[in-house]
């Protein structure tokens, strides 16, 4: 049976993997995947963008639910190692990266299924480079958590 410290440490872990991979993808999306969507041609662009919403939902929006579940969860159940501010920091910006995803980008993601727009392209492509910093100091943070989780081990 799991006591509440062994629960603790796998709320930890599951925010490393979901956060870790997340950035990874942020990065690939942001460098990538974003600036070739200009190059897909109008006549296939709304198949196009209609198909990379609807695989792009299969695979991060498990991610994302993780990633705040467990960002919730430590609240409650936060590891005595890891530090509650790097805790609350992380909350907030899952917060904020949901808001700029669901305020910003989806309804971006939405004009393009309607057809290509330059500018409303332009737009998803630096606004994201928000979620992307977001993303990347969210994997620093638990990077520490983890550091923190594993001093213990290490010493």
């Amino acid at each position: 049976m799991l006591d509440i410290s062994d629960a603790s440490r796998w709320i930890v872990l599951i925010q490393v993997g979901a956060t870790l991979t997340m950035v990874g993808l942020i990065w690939f999306v942001q460098l990538v995947h974003y600036p070739l969507m200009a190059h897909v041609g109008r006549e296939h662009f709304l198949k196009y963008e209609t198909e990379h919403q609807r695989l792009t939902t299969l695979l991060v929006v498990p991610l994302m639910l993780s990633e705040l579940l467990s960002a919730l969860l430590l609240l409650w159940c936060r590891p005595e190692a890891v530090d509650s501010g790097l805790v609350w920091t992380g909350l907030l910006l899952v917060i904020f990266i949901w808001l700029v995803t669901f305020a910003v980008q989806v309804p971006q993601h939405e004009r393009l299924t309607i057809s290509f727009e330059a500018p409303v392209h332009r737009r998803l492509v630096r606004g994201n480079w928000l979620r992307t910093a977001a993303w990347t100091a969210r994997g620093l943070i638990v990077l520490a958590m983890l550091s923190q989780l594993l001093r213990p081990v290490l010493d």
